[in-house]
């Protein structure tokens, strides 16, 4: 029968009961005088209104309930169980003097009912006057013989006095009644151990692993108990001799591999905790908190043997963990194995997308390697929708997706990032504009392009890829060539073995007219490239026809048309022989 159905059941047998009552009185009444007619009447409707607050009351309308349950006391203020109703009323709207108040008249109405006692108990608790609710309990205890009723509320109480002994004691008796349990004994332990009486707390752990013998969570307990204490060598003894008994318990093995450790004796430590992880049963939880803690480790040979080891028992048992392929992602990482680090991040934020510190080590990870542009948008996605307001993920997806050549969902996804930030970060905001810009050139908004790199400047003045950018996009536009000068020689005296710098710089030099000195620092940038990229051939080609050597730059004309990127011009300029720009 559902809770409401219950409800309706019960008002209607109190309605049934009510209206049989009514009968009998109706008979009766002509017998009465018209004073006892008149309190028969009163008591009536003071009953229907203590039914009608009680059917409110169920319904969970409070405040209707508050009211009927007032107006019966107007017509019967004799009445304990209105004043027990209201009095727990007030209790759950959290004014336990009022509750008291009202409690102490249902208690003198009906001094004999033991809920109305109870009432006052849990009153007195709420107004920490612990001494008394104890007495409450104690008195319906004596009077009734029912200890196991009451017996652990009385202990709680006890502990909240912070009267020990006597927690303890009825703890003892609670004991006798629901036999050895770990609540009791943990509760036993702690008031021990906060008397300082270790050996008593030790005695009641070494009860409840006698009484459940084989529960390895009950010996953990108490070795963490000796532990904590300065008793290594009594913990281990302990998780050994359980070991004899119950040797396939994998959290044992993993407490004596602690021990061990913790007594600098690495060998039997690692055995044991290779034995642990070679059990499946053994939770990924744990495995990953040893696995990390292992890694933390100072790095030599051992160390990484046994990672191999434990790496591979987790990979086995827990391979769709995303905490377990977290922990290996970071132990890659930590190993300079960058491909399988990332590897093992994307199949944990497969499973599971929501770590955020995963996806902050991942996706500039992925950058570093040099993933597939597409490959770091998707990831990147992953993370905007995860966490949409996280200005960097935005970031990192407009610069994905500028790498892979979509510039108009990268400007999107800039303005969000320097929206979400603003300005908050603001090397966040110098990189975001700094790419911006780059997206919006590409789009042929260049006005817009040049403001966003002047942004970047005048946060930063030496910012080393605005400074290259926007020299270059100047010179392609002949547009402020002297300043586009004075920001390419500024790089060229700082890095001045840097080839994408020294190309800038000659093709700035070049659209000044100053031929010969674009020569030469285009010859630098092809002596510092292995294998130099088709638009500097190609310039380096335009540079040499200026200066009258045509048969030299058809020759590197020819060269830059074997590579990709080069100008819409090159095949005119190899067909005709001739400059075009």
């Amino acid at each position: 029968m559902s809770k409401y159905y219950k409800k309706v059941f019960w008002l209607f047998f109190t309605l049934i009961v009510i209206t049989g009552l009514a009968q009998e009185r109706a008979v009766a009444q002509e017998k009465m005088s018209r004073r006892e007619r008149k309190e028969q009447k009163k008591e009536m409707m003071a009953s229907r209104l203590f039914i009608e607050g009680q059917k409110n009351l169920m319904l969970e309308e409070y405040e209707k309930a508050y009211f009927y349950f007032n107006k019966a006391l107007e017509f019967d203020d004799q009445q304990s169980a209105i004043y027990f109703k209201l009095s727990q009323m007030m209790m759950r709207a959290n004014n336990p003097e009022k509750a008291m108040e009202l409690g102490q008249q249902a208690l003198k109405l009906d001094p004999e009912n033991k809920f109305y006692h109870l009432q006052m108990a849990e009153i007195y608790t709420k107004l920490n006057r612990n001494g008394e609710a104890a007495a409450v309990l104690e008195n319906l205890m004596e009077r009734d013989g029912d200890y196991q009723r009451y017996i652990l509320d009385l202990a709680t109480i006890y502990l909240n006095s912070n009267e020990f002994d006597k927690a303890l004691k009825a703890l003892d008796k609670a004991e006798e009644y629901y036999g050895i349990v770990e609540q009791l004994t943990a509760q036993k332990q702690r008031i021990y151990l906060r008397k300082n009486n270790l050996e008593m707390a030790i005695s009641e752990g070494e009860k409840l692993i006698a009484a459940h013998p084989g529960n390895s969570q009950y010996i953990l307990a108490l070795v963490e108990i000796l532990f904590n204490n300065n008793r290594t060598d009594q913990a281990l003894d302990l998780v050994l001799e359980s070991l004899k008994s119950y040797p396939n318990q994998p959290e044992l093995k993993m407490a004596a591999h602690t021990l061990y450790k913790q007594k600098g004796n690495l060998e039997l430590s690692r055995n044991f905790v290779k034995e642990a992880f070679r059990n499946p049963d053994l939770d990924a939880d744990t495995k990953v908190r040893a696995f990390n803690g292992i890694l933390s480790e100072l790095k030599n040979n051992s160390r990484d043997q046994l990672l191999d080891t434990l790496g591979g028992y987790m990979e086995t048992h827990h391979p769709n963990d995303p905490l377990v392929l977290t922990a290996l992602g970071e132990w890659k990482l930590r190993d300079k194995s960058t491909g399988p680090a990332i590897a093992y991040f994307i199949r944990a934020i497969r499973i599971k997308n929501d770590n955020e510190e995963v996806y902050q080590k991942l996706i500039p990870l992925m950058f570093e390697n040099q993933e597939p542009f597409a490959e770091i948008v998707e990831v990147a996605e992953m993370a905007t929708e995860v966490f949409p307001e996280k200005a960097e993920f935005w970031f990192f997806l407009g610069t994905a997706q500028l790498g892979a050549n979509d510039h108009e969902p990268a400007r999107t996804a800039l303005d969000k990032a320097l929206d979400l930030n603003a300005g908050r970060n603001s090397q966040l905001s110098q990189m975001a504009n700094g790419q911006l810009g780059d997206a919006l050139y590409a789009l042929g908004e260049k006005d817009a392009a040049f403001d966003a790199y002047q942004k970047v400047l005048s946060q930063n003045a030496n910012n080393e890829h605005i400074l290259n950018n926007y020299a270059y996009f100047l010179s392609l536009e002949k547009k402020e060539l002297d300043k586009a000068y004075n920001m390419s020689s500024k790089l060229v005296s700082r890095y001045p073995d840097n080839a994408t710098y020294l190309d800038t710089h000659a093709w700035v030099l070049f659209q000044l007219g100053r031929y010969e000195e674009a020569r030469k620092y285009m010859e630098k940038a092809i002596e510092y490239l292995d294998t130099p990229s088709g638009v500097i051939l190609e310039h380096y080609g335009d540079i040499l026809f200026k200066l009258g050597e045509k048969e030299a730059a058809l020759k590197y004309w020819n060269k830059a048309n074997e590579m990709k990127e080069t100008s819409e011009f090159l095949t005119l300029k190899i067909k005709n022989k001739t400059y075009y720009e």
